[in-house]
């Protein structure tokens, strides 16, 4: 795997794993009742899953112009 593409690997695991304390703080806040932190916490974990999106479509890229050619010749 290309060094670009496993950046853009572990990028996007950081970004998941924000996602996921934000997704919890949210729960917390939602259920003591502070709903507009919760609101917040929620809001920020997407702009965190948004990015992850965008770092696994670049490794999925890198992967494909490194890897994606070697693989149609491969298979004729």
């Amino acid at each position: 795997m290309s060094k670009e593409a496993a950046e853009h690997h572990h990028k996007a695991a950081e970004h998941h794993e924000h996602a996921a304390r934000h997704h919890r703080e949210a729960a917390t806040h939602h259920e003591s009742g502070d709903h507009e932190l919760a609101a917040h916490h929620a809001h920020t974990a997407q702009g965190h899953l948004h990015h992850a999106t965008h770092h696994a479509s670049e490794a999925a890229k890198q992967h494909v112009e490194h890897h994606g050619q070697k693989a149609k010749t491969a298979g004729r």
